[in-house]
């Protein structure tokens, strides 16, 4: 039977295409699927064959433009910076902006499940305060903390011994304290819309019905125990609909293929350090610079083919190693095609992402400011030692099981049947709340 979902993201770069694979799949099952968007994604939105929706209040950009994004994460100076930006420009600051215009677009077309990004906690609240079943999507590695894994952020590898327990913990503090800022806001949404006021703004992110991990369980480390309504349903590998035709460089060496984020990072410097070291080796580099930097910016020798995009799951059918900022749409894809890694982590979640690569023994990392020598040689390695094309294979067949039916859409299309019937303050789950959760990342 056709059901109706609303489901709401913003212009996060690569947590849009996972999200829209999920609305498309629901949609060529035959439901009803609009989309609470930005204007910039509206596009995309109908490519996947779901309605578009405007925000009204919330707030409106785009990643293709450095001057039209919101976050802008790139001017902050430390990672405690782009973390407040985060938090009082999407998660909690616009919360209020973000319940009203769900609430809004629920009194007029009355969904039966709402499927929100995780980071939108304003929707999340709508989600509550409405009373209908909510689905997070978490599109990267589960961030909040469980026990078997370190907190979330700085891409430490799991605690041995008594002094990584004490790291832990002393780093779960810091970690926790920044949330406390806005706390404020989300609780103002919460009682202007009739909800009980939480203890902490990470509380939030556990009072939905389902948060679904659009991630490998492969890929993260095999100790975590995750909540009862975490759920991961395998990665989205399909490609977004602005990335055009495949052209790859002349040749027959060894294909790099070059991927750093969709969004602005300033990574035009990175980019070229990247094609120089190419340039020192017996390789074919096809750089793609995604929407946010111009290819005709990027110095490149004569081995490299640079665009501004190409479709990665045709371009990894040929290529032997990809080099990305470790942005784990780029690197889930690269693993299911088998293909090992070299991450030169940017900010955000890519150095946790790019951890998980290391650990698994599928590549290596260098830093954002590694000089063309050190880049070339952690290709070679990567590119001669088989141990990471075998450890690639596995996780690509593991990822293959994961994803031979659609755990996402069967979880969404179960949420469907179920009624809440929750009191004031009471998520609508039917499992226990989780304990130790205290920190998003």
């Amino acid at each position: 039977m056709s059901k109706n979902f609303l489901f709401a993201t913003w212009s996060g770069g690569g947590a849009v295409p996972p999200t829209l694979s999920v609305a498309r799949a629901l949609r060529e099952r035959g439901h009803g699927v609009r989309v609470l968007a930005d204007r910039s994604l509206h596009d995309e939105v109908a490519a996947a064959g779901a309605e578009p929706v405007a925000w009204t209040t919330a707030p409106q950009g785009d990643t293709a433009d450095p001057a039209k994004e919101v976050l802008k994460d790139f001017e902050a100076r430390t990672p405690l910076g782009a973390f407040a930006r985060l938090r009082d420009r999407i998660v909690c600051g616009p919360a209020a902006d973000y319940a009203r215009d769900t609430l809004a677009e629920l009194r007029a077309h009355p969904a039966d499940v709402l499927v929100a990004d995780s980071s939108l906690l304003g929707t999340l609240t709508a989600g509550e305060a409405a009373g209908i079943p909510v689905a997070s999507l978490a599109t990267t590695v589960y961030p909040m903390p469980t026990p078997g894994a370190p907190p979330f952020g700085p891409g430490f590898a799991p605690a041995t011994g008594m002094l990584g327990h004490l790291r832990d913990r002393i780093l779960m503090g810091l970690i926790m304290k920044p949330w406390a800022k806005g706390l404020p806001a989300l609780n103002a949404a919460r009682v202007a819309n009739g909800l009980a006021p939480l203890d902490s703004v990470v509380d939030a992110f556990c009072r939905v019905d389902r948060c679904l991990v659009l991630s490998p369980r492969a890929l993260d480390y095999p100790s975590r125990r995750f909540p009862d309504y975490v759920r991961h349903v395998g990665p989205r590998l399909d490609d977004p609909a602005w990335v055009g035709e495949l052209e790859l460089p002349t040749g027959e060496a060894p294909l790099v293929l070059v991927s750093l984020s969709s969004t602005f990072m300033n990574q035009r410097v990175v980019l070229e350090r990247i094609a120089e070291a190419l340039g020192t080796l017996p390789v074919r580099g096809l750089l793609t610079t995604g929407p946010a930097v111009a290819p005709a910016t990027i110095r490149a020798p004569g081995n490299v083919l640079v665009t501004a995009a190409a479709p990665h799951s045709l371009a990894l059918r040929h290529a032997a190693v990809t080099i990305t900022h470790a942005g784990h749409g780029t690197v889930v894809k690269s693993l299911a095609a088998g293909v090992p890694l070299v991450c030169v982590p940017l900010g955000r979640d890519q150095s946790e992402v790019a951890r998980r690569v290391e650990l698994a023994g599928a590549g290596v990392t260098v830093g954002k400011g590694a000089a063309p020598r050190t880049i070339a040689r952690a290709v070679d390695r990567v590119l001669h030692d088989p141990s990471y094309q075998r450890e690639s294979r596995r996780l690509a067949g593991e990822i293959a099981a994961e994803t031979a039916t659609d755990r996402a859409v069967a979880e969404l299309e179960a949420l469907t049947e179920r009624t809440t019937g929750r009191d004031e303050g009471t998520p609508a789950r039917d499992v226990a709340e989780p304990t130790g959760l205290n920190s998003a990342g």
